[in-house]
């Protein structure tokens, strides 16, 4: 990246903290705002740095954080390669955490004898560059082990470039065990121009590389590369003799170099790149600096990467791990799923100095023996190498295709979580024909998810667990019948659960001689997320009473879809309780008496009446959160719909507590608090009255009706005009009760109105399948 940042004129305002409008007065104004220099005249781009500059210059300073320099640098090298770039820098931060004494795997030596936390090279300076993976004309970057191989220590990505027979898993070159691998050969300079350094396209076959790498043994000593401790790529792209039905594995050396270390044909960071990322992690610590990269490259692709939520990878790792056990993701992406059992980014090595914490209420890591990871993507699976390691977690990610070419043949996981990619028909049915994976049946080539859910059980132990995300179609298409019959018959599939926008399949492979069970747990939790592990534990205890039988759903069309078996045996006391409840909901309107000319009454304002101190006004402090603490919050919501709060926030300044008697009042409604021990949420308005001379009941209804009365296109409503007669306290008690009555039957409206589906629906429910009968 030769060019610096560049910023829009909103991104300016953001950084100024002033409107657009703002912006363009400067430019107009100031002869000596910076220039454009790129983008169009309608949307022009500004230098960072001018623009900093020029803040700075008038007395209009606003630092740009240290986290927003270094992402504002990616991303100027352009979309195509962002990810590139953010992998280079996990790479970078993972070796900085191993040199400067941060290693995270607590107690490990490195492979070639350094104690963990040593420098590779006396007196380097990774500041400078010196000794950096992925850091352009450094002694790392270019200088590679003789045969191409890098560190295995931690989370290792792998590539071998499976076009040449000679290069296989067999060759001590290739695994790096050469004695010449140290790193201090000096034919290990230079760039192979037989190697591509910027094509690393991504086929349905796999990654592909331009330029493979194919010579074992000593290596090519042409080829740019080494990896100084960070991960490094295997890839299982290639020929795949498994695919054709057997026959021995082709493999080859790990690819680094110059032109990537980690990720094949990523360019690497320049100098000053790197030293914002080192500085960044410094001002932190690495792991808190990788995540704030990933986070900000998660957000910028959150169309073109699908991402598990947060959690639902947990409660799937939750289900089917246990702390010590090797997990397996065939279709890992970033490694959400591989990090969930380590939680939010966690340090289990030492640290240089005090470091902020990564994450509030960050939990320790919760270690498993082996985290296996692949994924067609070759900047996602280095991505995730670099995630794991960071957290100390011992990993090994491919590269590649896993339908096509499994990273792992032969492995057997504890248990293995996979979030699949839906849908996606060139999966490989031509090629895999005869694959022996296929114990239930040959997917149907429309029937992708199925090969994913037979390929995660080839690679799990016997009475191992297997939590994948399936689409809801999954569950009922015809073409997957047979399958999921022989699925139901051998005992594998144990669980179905509808969750928002997928289903989660739990299975479990058979171990020999093993009686299938007679039920299946399948569950609607779209609504109820927790309730899952509750119900799967009574299931694995034979307890559950939301099961059905095996032999009913293959009587039928194998059809395991949720919501068609949900439990209906208590509709009829749901129905009785519903109808119940609505009667009861009924409220009377106020006997009001209808005059034949309106009242003329001396009136004041609610201005007026704060200025007489009648009425006291309170709002929440700006930009305060409602989402997390231990103080209940009264939200707009709330106030809404008659509610208790909502919503938590954490101890701070300018708190605004709710008395009993208080009227608070949001942009579409008005309450008076019957209780209090909560605090004034955002976008609300707090008016406390004085009980001896103001009744709360009188105000709170002549804001309502005030606010009723602004009709769409009208001016801004300002609520201290809002107009009130002078009356007595006896008369406004009055009117106050009158109002009183009308706030009580506005909410049974709602809540019979809410009561009434629910009514509709259990009769439908009920007459149908037999649980209700009309009266004779």
């Amino acid at each position: 990246m030769s060019h610096d940042p560049t910023v829009n004129a909103g991104d300016i305002a953001r950084l100024a903290g002033v409107g657009r409008a703002a912006v363009s007065n400067w430019r107009r104004r100031h002869d000596d705002f910076p220039h454009p220099i790129g983008g169009t005249a309608n949307q022009p781009l500004f230098s960072l740095r001018q623009v900093e500059s020029w803040l700075r210059r008038y007395g209009k300073s606003y630092q740009v954080s240290l986290g927003d320099r270094v992402w504002q640098r990616l991303k100027a090298a352009g979309d195509l390669r962002l990810g590139e770039l953010v992998a280079q820098a996990g790479i970078l931060l993972t070796h900085l955490a191993e040199t400067r004494g941060t290693e995270p795997v607590t107690g490990e030596a490195a492979s070639d004898g350094r104690p963990g936390g040593r420098s590779p090279v006396p007196g380097a300076n990774p500041a400078a560059g010196d000794d950096l993976p992925g850091v352009a004309g450094t002694p790392a970057a270019n200088a590679a082990h003789p045969d191409g191989t890098g560190d295995a220590r931690g989370a290792g990505v792998r590539h071998t470039a499976g076009s040449d027979p000679r290069a296989t898993v067999d060759d001590p070159h290739a695994a790096g065990d050469d004695p010449r691998t140290a790193g201090d050969d000096p034919r290990t300079s230079g760039d192979d121009p037989r190697t591509s350094r910027d094509d690393s396209r991504t086929t349905a076959d796999g990654p592909r590389m331009t330029g493979d790498v194919t010579r074992t043994g000593g290596g090519d000593p042409r080829t740019a590369g080494g990896d100084a401790g960070g991960p490094e790529v295997r890839s299982a792209a290639g020929d795949d003799s498994r695919a054709a039905g057997g026959g021995p594995r082709v493999g080859g050396p790990r690819v680094g170099g110059a032109a990537g270390v980690g990720v094949a044909g990523a360019a690497a960071l320049d100098p000053e790149l790197a030293a914002l990322v080192i500085e960044l992690a410094e001002q932190h610590d690495p792991l808190t600096a990788y995540e704030f990269l990933c986070e900000r490259y998660l957000e910028a692709h959150s169309r073109q990467l699908s991402v598990t939520r947060d959690d639902v990878a947990e409660l799937m790792v939750r289900l089917v791990s246990a702390g010590g056990a090797t997990v397996l993701d065939p279709a890992c992406g970033v490694g959400t799923l591989l990090l969930a059992p380590a939680g939010p980014a966690t340090r289990t090595g030492p640290q240089t100095g005090a470091q902020p914490p990564a994450h509030a209420g960050a939990q320790p890591a919760r270690q498993a023996a082996r985290m296996l990871g692949q994924d067609l993507s070759e900047t996602s699976a280095a991505i995730t190498a670099s995630r794991l390691r960071l957290r100390g977690l011992t990993a090994e990610v491919v590269a590649g295709d896993s339908m096509r070419n499994d990273g792992f043949p032969g492995e057997k996981a504890d248990a293995v979580v996979c979030d699949p990619p839906f849908n996606e028909r060139a999966w490989g049915y031509e090629e895999l024909t005869g694959d022996p994976r296929w114990e239930y049946g040959l997917p149907p080539r429309g029937e992708p998810e199925l090969a994913w859910v037979q390929h995660c059980l080839t690679h799990v132990k016997p009475r191992g667990l297997v939590a994948i995300l399936m689409p809801p179609a999954a569950a009922s298409r015809k073409a997957g019948r047979r399958i999921r019959a022989n699925l139901l018959r051998a005992g594998a599939l144990r669980a179905v659960v509808a969750l928002p926008g997928s289903d989660l399949w739990l299975l479990r492979r058979p171990s020999p001689g093993e009686r299938p069970p007679s039920d299946v747990l399948i569950i609607d939790a779209t609504a109820d997320l927790p309730s899952v592990e509750p119900a799967w534990q009574a299931y694995l205890e034979d307890r559950s009473d939301q099961t059905v039988r095996i032999i009913d759903l293959l009587a039928d069309e194998v059809d395991m879809t949720p919501a068609r078996h949900q439990r209906r045996d208590d509709v009829g006391r749901a129905f009785a309780e519903a109808r119940d409840r609505f009667l009861a909901a009924a409220a009377v309107p106020p006997d009001l008496k209808v005059l034949e000319q309106p009242l003329d009454q001396p009136a004041t304002t609610l201005g007026d009446l704060i200025k007489e101190g009648l009425v006291a006004t309170s709002q929440a402090p700006p930009k305060m959160a409602a989402d997390a603490g231990d103080v209940p919050v009264l939200t707009s919501d709330d106030v809404l719909n008659g509610t208790p709060p909502s919503g938590f926030t954490t101890v701070q300044q300018g708190l605004v507590a709710i008395r009993p008697g208080d009227v608070v009042a949001s942009y579409s409604s008005v309450r008076v608090m019957a209780d209090g021990g909560a605090v004034l949420g955002p976008h609300l308005t707090l008016y406390r009255v004085d009980a001896r001379r103001l009744d709360p009941d009188f105000l709170a209804g002549f804001l309502r009706a005030a606010g009723g009365r602004v009709t769409t296109g009208s001016s801004r409503f300002d609520v201290r005009r809002t107009r009130l007669p002078r009356l007595s306290l006896k008369e406004q008690k009055s009117y106050g009760e009158a109002f009183r009555q009308l706030a009580v039957l506005e909410d049974a409206i709602r809540e019979t109105s809410t009561l009434g589906q629910a009514l509709i629906r259990l009769g439908l429910d009920g007459l149908a399948d037999g649980h209700l009968h009309p009266q004779s």
